[in-house]
């Protein structure tokens, strides 16, 4: 059974069909017409919703000039470092060649070469000079920074003065080499000299038969 219409449009229908009967469509052509003005009405609605204007996004803002300045700059590349390569010989324990750092000094290359033989020996040179590449150091050189003393003319006569010979002078007595030398010099400076003949005994190294040999060679 087909719908009924409203009373309403059932009057409006009948007038137009008494004026115009050739205009009544009828229930199918009421039907169409009424699909196409709901597609009109859909087309009119998606126009307009398209033709709605589309917001832009707002333009980001480039950083200040002194935001951009204290940014940090990028790190420098390290700087090279150098080696210096130095020849020692004289009165050291190791001479030889040996390779420091750029900027080391003459008391590196010295300990490099296990450090002096005699104490005396490093007045010799200037331990605080920075070393040159290719030198050669030699430590304990006559006439370098030191004065020694002549050698002694007869060994076997002359008496040396405890406090007052030096390291290569009491390197001449008897069983008293180079080592034990330094050990008296040494021994000296710590004491603050010798007051007697006997406290070489004290001397590391001089035994009771080597005291016997030069207790007659020195003197205070």
């Amino acid at each position: 059974m087909p719908p009924t219409l409203p009373p309403s449009f059932e009057a409006f229908r009948a007038a137009i069909t008494a004026k115009a009967p050739a205009l009544d469509p009828g229930r199918p052509g009421l039907r169409v017409l009424l699909l196409l003005a709901v597609l009109a009405a859909l087309a009119a609605g998606v126009f307009l919703w398209r033709s709605a204007p589309t917001p832009e996004p707002l333009p980001v803002a480039s950083p200040a000039p002194q935001e951009r300045a204290s940014r940090p700059a990028p790190p420098l590349p390290p700087t090279p470092t150098g080696e210096v390569t130095v020849h020692i010989t004289g009165k050291v324990r190791k001479p030889g060649m040996y390779t420091l750092p750029m900027g080391a000094r003459v008391a590196d290359a010295v300990k490099a070469a296990g450090g002096v033989r005699q104490p005396a020996a490093a007045a010799s040179v200037n331990l605080a000079r920075r070393l040159v590449d290719g030198e050669q150091i030699t430590v304990g050189a006559p006439g370098v920074g030191t004065s020694q003393a002549p050698p002694l003319t007869d060994p076997a006569t002359t008496v040396l003065d405890l406090n007052t010979a030096t390291p290569d002078q009491l390197d001449q007595l008897p069983g008293v080499g180079e080592v034990l030398a330094a050990r008296i010099a040494e021994f000296r400076t710590a004491h603050g000299g010798f007051t007697s003949v006997t406290q070489l005994q004290e001397v590391p190294g001089i035994g009771a038969k080597k005291y016997e040999e030069i207790k007659d060679k020195v003197r205070i």
